[in-house]
């Protein structure tokens, strides 16, 4: 019996040369992402590569050791760079391996490359030193900084044909992306702060007697540390349910993928919520039969499932 094989389209040698960069970047240096993408059929995981390497180099220009002006004019030349992509003006033997194969990835995928402006405009917020007074402002930095991935991504993932309320996919995106990034802010409070970052919104700070920061090991002295964090736990909570509607309008493998890697999250969330004060002792991290774990049950559809009766259940 003949089974139709999906074939992936013929890549050039300094293509793959670019995207093999990019794979070996993700690998070193997001370990969780790398987790989850290996799911998926090659082409969309070297463009997911693609789309982290160059979301990389953004971070890395922001969190460097270089002064405010040098960054920004860093930024602002990542951003001309981003244009060339955009206008189809990166040639293949170009010797800017993450450029060659974002170029690419443009090509293939109807990616909306404006949201890897959002994110420059994201860091820039970072080097100008912003804080944040309510979550209605901290959530225009997490959809800069997450919520853009999150619909790039959906341009790497596609949609099921015919799936009901498709036309939401993208904002289901932007809400996990903003379920990921609340997530890794709860994670690196500590080493935030040592970079002279608050991203916590102050009106939450002050309301649970936290507004001195969090440069030490312990709490700050007569406030509701766990407190603070159960509130943002809950509120993170509440963006994962509403973001998890995206995976019935995925493909198999692409929800389990997405699956993957927002169930890592979520159980990172399970662990500080258990132990809120070993955000301010060390990074909390899930070992590596837990996440094969995670990437199992992603694979078998169950999440999706899940959230499909619930949103069936909830219709009715």
């Amino acid at each position: 019996m003949n089974q139709a094989v999906e074939q992936e389209p013929r890549v050039s040698a300094p293509v793959l040369a670019a995207y093999s960069y990019c794979e070996t970047v993700t690998g070193q240096q997001a370990r969780n992402f790398a987790y989850g993408i290996r799911l998926l059929p090659t082409a969309r995981r070297r463009a997911m590569s693609a789309l982290y390497a160059f979301s990389r180099r953004v971070d890395d220009i922001g969190d460097g050791q270089l002064a405010a002006d040098v960054k920004q004019l860093r930024l602002e030349e990542t951003r001309a760079l981003l244009s060339r992509i955009r206008d189809g003006a990166v040639d293949e033997d170009d010797t800017d391996p993450v450029a060659v194969a974002l170029s690419h990835t443009a090509s293939a995928f109807p990616i909306p490359l404006e949201a890897l402006d959002e994110l420059i405009d994201g860091v820039l917020l970072d080097v100008h030193g912003e804080t944040y007074q309510s979550w209605d402002d901290l959530k225009v930095y997490c959809r800069c900084v997450a919520g853009g991935i999150g619909r790039l991504s959906l341009g790497v993932f596609g949609t099921e044909p015919g799936a009901r309320d498709v036309d939401r996919a993208p904002e289901y995106a932007n809400t996990l992306g903003l379920a990921l990034q609340l997530t890794n802010i709860l994670r690196d409070v500590r080493e935030d702060a040592r970079n002279g970052r608050v991203y916590l919104p102050a009106e939450d700070l002050a309301k649970f007697g936290c507004s001195e920061g969090f440069d030490g090991p312990r709490p700050p002295a007569g406030g509701d540390f766990t407190g603070l964090i159960h509130f943002e736990v809950r509120r993170a909570r509440a963006l994962f349910a509403e973001g998890y509607q995206l995976l019935p309008l995925l493909d198999r493998r692409s929800g389990a993928c997405v699956a993957a890697m927002a169930g890592i999250y979520r159980r990172l969330l399970d662990r500080i919520e258990r132990e809120p004060e070993a955000v301010l002792r060390g990074r909390v991290s899930l070992p590596g039969h837990e996440k094969a774990y995670v990437a199992v049950r992603g694979l078998s559809g169950l999440d999706a499932r899940h959230v499909a009766r619930r949103t069936v259940r909830r219709r009715g």
